[in-house]
């Protein structure tokens, strides 16, 4: 057989195959070297591989042809394991395959990239939604929070909204007094964290244990979280007989004797009583249109209603919710979106729901007394002595700061003396008692050089320019030129309280105002008229009989009087800006 390479082209294959192997070998390690590198020493290094190479190619001419990459076909047998065996000089001549060059390129790029500090992303919020730390509904499963910081969304009554960065364990109470810091708001422990859900119409409130994080998880795209005023949240351990009437507690009825509300309260907290709310209640038909009124019992286990009458028998009671996986919501809009047939109705909602109106239990009472009673009841019934717990922090958080209470006077304020003008020259007052009542006196001179200021040079002490007629617009109670409906609603979600009020401006008078109160969960008002004596100007709520220079006097003497009103005036609606 002949051989594969001739004597005669000895020369030029030897080019060939020096030139083929700088190309494809050398050039690649010319990229990977850092330092200066001898061409000539390599050059001379390669023609002693091919000579190897081209001697060893004699005895395998004929058997084993020369492939691509200096590499020899698989069909022959493998190489002796001989020291003096030609293949062995074959496989320590062979250069490096380029696979494996590119191999060691990649290496040495992974090396340098995780040499390099880690740089944090600035901009999180652009992330994909997989790594993104803007909490979304859904991404956090319940009752596993995570570790790390998350962003909720917090909404006024003004509808303008406020980023925050909490923490997975921030729970409610925690969050409203941050909110309280950062919006400088007056921190009177009556602010909550509510939950709303405007396309259902259905808000309730944050207990102030409840994780934000987890309740956040929890929501559809639509809800949100609403920052407000609620002064009825723990109210009913201050009055529990408003709350609980008589005849919906089956303890209560079995008993000849008058409860105590301090028995009262011990029953629903206790674990080893079974305490029953019962009574009427309209109930709508899943799917349908059509409400009916049924006869139910709210007990520790869930809400059932019974199917023949008011029977307690267990073969006639049908479970209707468990309160372990469930909560109670408020229902805003009953008659106008699901066709309720009061005002007062309540929504029992699964936690694991959606949003789809068959999961939801709707319900409606007859007054707003019976659907205070069962929406207390369900929240003391599921979360028990933790509520008592949770109303007992700031009183006990106040109680710590008592011994703090005096004011701390500054060191500009230590060096201030009383002073009186009166005379030719000023002289220091040195008894307190003398100080104490030119200091009072001072505070209330303004109100009466007001009287007879104006701002345009009217002389008409009932002019809309002059201060007393509009230094009440900056006060948190006033609501300016809102609706009777409005008024209610801001009552509603406040919190129907004893005390509860605000002034807004009369719709059928321009220049009077209005006072709206409630009390007994009842909303009044009362018109504040103007009226005028000796050429000078008054408000007065009571036909003339007690006059006031202005709306803040007049707030202040009933918030220390009651006077013709029911009760006196206790909490003020509030609407933040955030």
């Amino acid at each position: 057989m002949p051989k594969l390479f001739l004597p005669g082209c000895e020369h030029a294959f030897k080019s060939h195959v020096r030139l083929m192997l700088t190309h494809r070998f050398v050039l690649p390690y010319l990229c990977l070297l850092e330092d200066d590198v001898d061409l000539e020493a390599l050059v001379n290094e390669m023609d002693s591989s091919l000579e190897s190479l081209y001697s060893c190619s004699g005895p395998q001419t004929e058997s084993t042809p020369l492939l691509h990459n200096g590499q020899t076909s698989t069909s022959h047998k493998p190489p002796s394991s001989s020291s003096d065996s030609p293949q062995t000089g074959l496989r320590r001549s062979q250069p490096m395959h380029i696979n494996a060059v590119r191999r060691l390129q990649e290496q040495e790029q992974q090396l340098r990239t995780s040499s390099l500090p880690a740089i944090p992303n600035p901009f999180p919020e652009l992330c994909s939604p997989a790594s993104s730390p803007v909490l979304s509904p859904g991404s956090l499963p319940p009752g596993e929070p995570s570790s790390g910081k998350y962003i909720v969304k917090i909404f006024s009554e003004d509808g303008m909204g406020k980023v925050v960065e909490i923490p997975a364990n921030m729970t409610a109470r925690d969050l409203c007094q941050l909110l309280v810091y950062k919006s400088h708001c007056v921190d009177d422990n009556s602010w909550a964290l509510v939950e709303h859900h405007p396309l259902l119409g259905l808000e309730r409130c944050l207990e102030d244990h409840e994780l934000v994080v987890q309740v956040q998880a929890s929501m559809n795209s639509d809800g949100r979280f609403l920052f407000r005023k609620n002064y009825a949240k723990y109210e009913f351990f201050r009055n529990p007989l408003t709350f609980f009437p008589e005849h919906m507690v089956a303890w209560c009825q079995e008993t000849n004797h008058a409860i105590l509300p301090s028995q009262l309260l011990q029953n629903f907290l206790a674990t080893n009583s079974c305490p029953e709310i019962q009574g009427h209640l309209y109930m709508k038909d899943v799917g349908r249109k059509s409400w009916k009124k049924v006869y139910m019992f709210l007990r520790r286990s869930g809400l059932y209603c019974s199917t023949k009458g008011t029977s307690k028998e267990p073969r006639h009671l049908q479970l209707l919710a468990d309160l372990e996986d469930s909560n109670i919501f408020t229902v805003i809009t009953g008659k106008k979106q699901h066709g309720a047939p009061t005002d007062y109705g309540f929504c029992i909602k699964p936690n694991k729901s959606r949003g789809d109106m068959k999961e939801l239990r709707m319900l409606c009472a007859e007054d707003e007394q019976s659907r205070s009673c069962w929406m207390t009841a369900f929240r003391i019934f599921k979360y028990g002595i933790v509520l008592y717990q949770n109303y007992k922090i700031p009183q006990q958080r106040k109680t710590l700061l008592s011994h703090f209470s005096a004011p701390v006077r500054s060191v500009s304020e230590n060096s201030l003396v009383a002073m009186d003008f009166s005379g030719r020259i000023g002289r220091v007052i040195d008894n307190p008692v003398e100080a104490q009542s030119a200091a009072m006196e001072e505070g209330h001179a303004w109100r009466k050089r007001t009287q007879r200021m104006n701002i345009l040079g009217s002389h008409s002490p009932l002019h809309h320019s002059s201060l007393s007629s509009v230094i009440h617009i900056a006060q948190l109670w006033f609501h300016g030129r809102i609706t009777r409906e409005e008024s209610h609603r801001i009552i509603h979600q406040q919190g129907q309280v004893d005390g509860l009020f605000l002034l807004r401006v009369s719709q059928s008078n321009p220049k009077a105002f209005v006072l709206t109160l409630c009390h007994h969960q009842k909303i009044k008002h009362f018109q504040i008229l103007p009226c005028e004596e000796d050429g000078q100007g008054f408000f007065s709520l009571d036909d003339g009989a007690t006059k006031f220079t202005d709306l803040i006097q007049l707030v202040e003497f009933y918030q220390l009087n009651r006077g013709v009103l029911p009760c006196k005036l206790k909490h003020p609606c509030t609407v933040v800006a955030l």
